[in-house]
């Protein structure tokens, strides 16, 4: 088998696909494509195949490429999405169509982009139907499911503007301070982190489903950037 690891971004116009796209340089050992439904511009030095489809065409074409791994960044906003309906379609339906692929195409590791506070019982109607995704991710028993759950996501958008976030980012450093034991997941997080814990689930080896919140994606990126330190030490050497 190759050393080389096939992964698939799915949803990478948003600012989580557009942060593991800024990273893809640094990925010797990772082929990136990505499947969105418009072009993106891309910045100097990308390493990545970006297919162009429908969304009612993704399930062929994860067959077609066939992945090692999925990272699904899939998301949007009742505001951006128009209803609450057409939220749903994207942050569930389209989410577990894509889930239902990688199972059918033998994908090894599938990494689910959530958000804090996800509950399929949550009177919220964004954490209910982040929630519902994940429940039904489970329930089709991938080979290897890793759910991320951030808190605040701290970075630029693009072409996105999300006012009461960018409040939310100001104030983010000083209510931290007071984010300690159980609340510690409610914490803001950077999106190169998020990105990078990300990239990091799709190698690990061992099968089942996985949580991470707050503390474990930080600690997912800080060793995923070590290995590839090292590895820039190796071949510098």
């Amino acid at each position: 088998m190759s050393d080389v690891r096939r992964i698939l971004l799915v949803g990478a116009t948003g600012l989580i696909g557009r942060t593991i796209i800024a990273r893809s340089p640094d990925l010797a050992d990772v082929t990136l494509q990505g499947l969105a439904r418009r072009e993106i511009p891309f910045p100097a030095g990308v390493r990545m195949e970006l297919v162009l489809a429908d969304s009612g065409e993704w399930p062929g074409i994860i067959t077609q490429l066939e992945p090692d791994a999925i990272i699904s960044a899939l998301g949007t906003t009742h505001k951006k999405a128009g209803s609450k309906s057409a939220f749903r379609e994207i942050d569930h339906d389209l989410v577990v169509e894509v889930g239902k692929a990688a199972k059918a195409a033998g994908v090894r590791n599938f990494v689910q982009v959530s958000s804090v506070g996800a509950d399929p019982f949550s009177r919220n109607s964004y954490l209910q139907v982040k929630g519902e995704a994940e429940k039904d991710l489970r329930a089709l028993k991938l080979r290897r499911l890793d759910i991320l759950r951030p808190g605040l996501l701290r970075g630029r958008r693009q072409n996105d503007p999300r006012p009461m976030e960018k409040l939310g980012q100001v104030a983010a450093p000083l209510g931290d301070l007071f984010l300690h034991g159980s609340k510690e997941k409610f914490r803001s997080i950077k999106a190169e982190d998020i990105a990078d814990a990300a990239i990091a689930c799709t190698g690990q080896k061992a099968g089942g489903q996985f949580v991470h919140e707050h503390a474990s994606l930080i600690r997912l990126a800080r060793d995923f950037r070590r290995a590839l330190a090292g590895k820039a030490d190796l071949q510098a050497g």
